[in-house]
């Protein structure tokens, strides 16, 4: 596998993304995949909070991060290859 750019610089392309979209709205953004690497999804998955409720897979935060790089790998290589497809999502009410 080729090296991944540095975290800074995906976030630094995901900030402009965003600032662009809040400039035009209907702006398009089509190939995105390139910002996609283990470094930027592992940040994102030490943001998650390990108490939610399970999803529909009924995979943990815990149980995903045993093995973390492997599975970030997969699911990397899975989405570059167009072979990812995200399951159904499981909504748990709100306890406010």
């Amino acid at each position: 596998m080729e090296p991944t750019e540095p975290q800074y610089l995906t976030r630094t392309k995901l900030e402009r993304i965003a600032w662009l979209s809040g400039r035009d709205p209907v702006k398009k953004f089509e190939c995105l995949m390139h910002l996609y690497n283990t470094e930027s999804l592992a940040a994102c998955f030490q943001e998650l909070d390990g108490k939610k409720a399970l999803g529909i897979d009924r995979v943990s935060k815990d149980d995903y991060g045993q093995s973390l790089t492997k599975n970030l790998e997969d699911l990397v290589a899975r989405m570059k290859q167009m072979a990812y497809r995200p399951g159904p999502v499981r909504e748990v009410g709100s306890q406010a």
